[in-house]
């Protein structure tokens, strides 16, 4: 009974705070629109938000530090694809932003292109790095000699292939992509997995508070050989490993920006973040609590 209590405490708690920041929130996120990144902000946010789409997440979070947004959304990590290591660097030069809440999304790619073009017509497919990835068992078999063209984002992707007017061109992006740019879908479904997921990280310049928050990010920047004594450390207080991802930190060899995850379904507590705080070269980096759509 104390288990479901808590649940239930935490889950009125993620309404309460996505509400009250859906109140004329400005959010910049990864654009153009249609992206899956679009889709997990007005998920996150529901209603009342004004949504800017930025070119790049570097641009997003800018508006963020800027002030010229309340709060940036960006992607953080997918089923197949993994992290993406330029948002990872992203986040972790952001040393003024926090991760205030998290989306999961299913993730379904669709490939698409211009009106009257078929699978025999396709020479290119374009999308997002992990659109591609996602899409390239599907792509051998049935596409295998089209030219896979890297771009700033999937709606980016259906955006050009629909400004090109060409038959031979297609994006893999997301299902609501071929309708806001006037594209056909060509196939379903081409994800490599019906598990495929993607999660967000929603950023704000303020940490949220409180012990209703279940999980907590810290950037950590050590020699490697360290890194086993701070996740220990705090698994010691508490905290349940969710991710740890490596950047190398560019000074020397072996030396590595470290994005740590960890969680405590009963709720993060000042004492678990004030060990996190005293530990050497570890930057607390928000706490959270997570929402699948």
């Amino acid at each position: 009974m104390k288990r479901r209590l808590i649940g239930l405490t935490v889950l009125f708690a993620l309404f309460c705070s996505m509400t009250a920041m859906a109140d004329g929130a400005r959010v910049a996120y990864l654009g153009p629109e249609g992206t899956y990144t679009e889709e997990a902000a007005q998920f996150f946010f529901r209603a009342g938000e004004v949504l800017i789409p930025k070119e790049t997440v570097n641009d997003a979070i800018s508006d963020l530090l800027s002030s010229a947004a309340d709060y940036a959304v960006i992607p953080q990590e997918n089923t197949v694809g993994g992290a993406v290591v330029n948002y990872l660097d992203a986040l972790i030069g952001a040393e003024q932003a926090y991760v205030v809440g998290e989306v999961i999304l299913p993730i379904s790619q669709t490939l698409m292109g211009v009106p009257g073009a078929t699978l025999a017509d396709i020479h290119t497919v374009c999308s997002h790095a992990q659109g591609l990835a996602q899409s390239a068992q599907w792509r051998s078999e049935h596409l295998p000699d089209a030219e896979a063209v890297e771009m700033a984002s999937t709606a980016a992707a259906a955006s050009y292939v629909a400004q090109t007017g060409d038959k031979s061109i297609s994006a893999v992006a997301a299902p609501g992509a071929a309708a806001r740019y006037g594209l056909e879908v060509l196939a379903e479904n081409v994800q490599i997995t019906d598990a495929n997921k993607t999660r967000f990280y929603v950023l704000s310049r303020q940490a949220l508070e409180g012990e209703d928050l279940t999980c907590a990010v810290f950037v950590a920047t050590c020699v490697a050989e360290q890194i086993d004594d701070i996740i220990l450390q705090l698994h010691d207080a508490g905290l349940e490993m969710v991710a740890l991802h490596d950047r190398p930190e560019g000074s020397a060899l072996g030396r590595y920006h470290y994005v740590i995850e960890m969680k405590d379904p009963a709720g993060i507590t000042e004492a678990q973040l004030d060990v996190a705080r005293a530990l050497e070269g570890v930057r607390f980096a928000g706490c959270f609590n997570a929402v699948e759509k």
